[in-house]
């Protein structure tokens, strides 16, 4: 059965969007133009920025950070411990973990690591990425991934667990061998075998 509903204004939150079938807890920041669509649940302690997408069923919190301009597609869980940085894309069914090893019946909150998703990275759908782990600036994560260590700038990682198999630029296209973007004309250096910067 389809459910469809309205988007409404909420007093806590001027400019911002959201589903009424969302919930919103106490003690949540949403900055204006941020849309909340169906389902979405957003804990405590848990600041969404300007001008962000939150698509059906994503949960967000608690002490989790978007900044501004992401879009996170259906089905994502942000857990206590995850922050994005500006203009993050997260894929529609991503995984974010937040402890390597747990077991149900051991209680392990004290043990979450931190994952830091750096500006205008891009994950693909149902990517996973293993907690206490940073993905570089601009990196793209391809769809089905498992991130098990620390993604640089601009890579473009892929498999299980992911490797790099490229360079990608700023626009999110794949950079050749002579490091130009092809649809921006934005030129990069390798300064080591995984570290790639923008010439300015």
């Amino acid at each position: 059965m389809a459910v469809s509903g309205q988007m409404r204004d909420d007093p806590r939150f001027p400019g911002a969007k959201i589903h009424e079938s969302a919930y919103i807890d106490d003690g949540v920041s949403i900055g204006a133009g941020s849309k909340i669509w169906h389902f979405v649940h957003v804990l405590g302690q848990t600041t969404i920025g300007r001008d962000c997408v939150l698509g059906q069923n994503v949960m967000v919190g608690p002490r989790v950070s978007v900044g501004d301009g992401c879009k996170i597609q259906n089905n994502v869980a942000l857990y206590d411990g995850v922050e994005l940085e500006d203009d993050v894309f997260c894929g529609p069914s991503c995984v974010f973990t937040n402890v390597n090893n747990p077991r149900a019946f051991l209680n392990r909150k004290s043990e979450f690591r931190r994952t830091l998703v750096r500006k205008g990275a891009s994950i693909g759908a149902n990517a996973t990425i293993v907690c206490g782990h940073t993905l570089g600036a601009y990196c793209f994560i391809a769809a089905g991934a498992v991130v098990t260590r620390d993604v640089p700038d601009y890579a473009m990682m892929a498999g299980v667990p992911a490797r790099r198999i490229g360079w990608m630029g700023h626009a999110g296209a794949k950079l050749g061998a002579d490091l130009i973007c092809p649809e921006t004309g934005r030129r990069y250096r390798q300064t080591g075998p995984d570290a790639l910067e923008e010439i300015v």
